[in-house]
């Protein structure tokens, strides 16, 4: 299965709809799902987004909790209770509903962020911050797992 990948970053027209990556689109077809699963991200100003790849993810990871825990709630009511299922017209445009468009701030653009098994939709000056940080911390866990050492592990303390 295909990854979503990239970022792309479109303006939002006079009707409220916004032009969906055609790679986007491409994966979410392949997934045979209809429309885009979103929600609002659980720990940035974003929106997740994806097809039936990112709601399988999900079940599971609800599934796995104690169906009556306070836990299994709390997930279920953050991701199910707040998600929406956007619909994709005929030119590959959706409508982002008012309430998810409040949490990440976007206003008249959006920056689609590709993450694999799933997407986020930013405002495009807050998404260009967090990828300023995301490069530092990257760099940082790169330097932390030894990346470009010899034999790929850990830097070594020996002289």
């Amino acid at each position: 299965m295909d990854s979503f990948v990239s970022s792309f970053t479109n303006r939002i027209d006079s009707k409220g709809r916004v032009s969906v990556p055609a790679s986007f689109r491409t994966i979410l077809a392949q997934e045979g799902f209809d429309g885009i699963y979103c929600y609002p991200s659980l720990d940035r100003p974003a929106l997740d987004g994806g097809g039936q790849r990112l709601v399988d993810q999900i079940d599971k990871l609800i599934g796995e909790l104690a169906p009556y825990s306070d836990e299994h709630d709390y997930l279920a009511t953050a991701l199910y209770g707040t998600s929406d299922k956007l619909s994709v017209d005929g030119d590959g445009r959706t409508i982002i509903p008012e309430r998810l468009r409040v949490h990440a701030g976007i206003e008249d653009a959006v920056t689609f962020v590709g993450m694999g098994p799933k997407f986020q939709m930013w405002e495009p000056a807050q998404f260009k911050e967090y990828m300023a940080e995301s490069q530092r911390q990257a760099r940082d866990l790169r330097n932390l797992l030894g990346a470009g050492h010899k034999d790929g592990g850990p830097a070594s303390t020996r002289e």
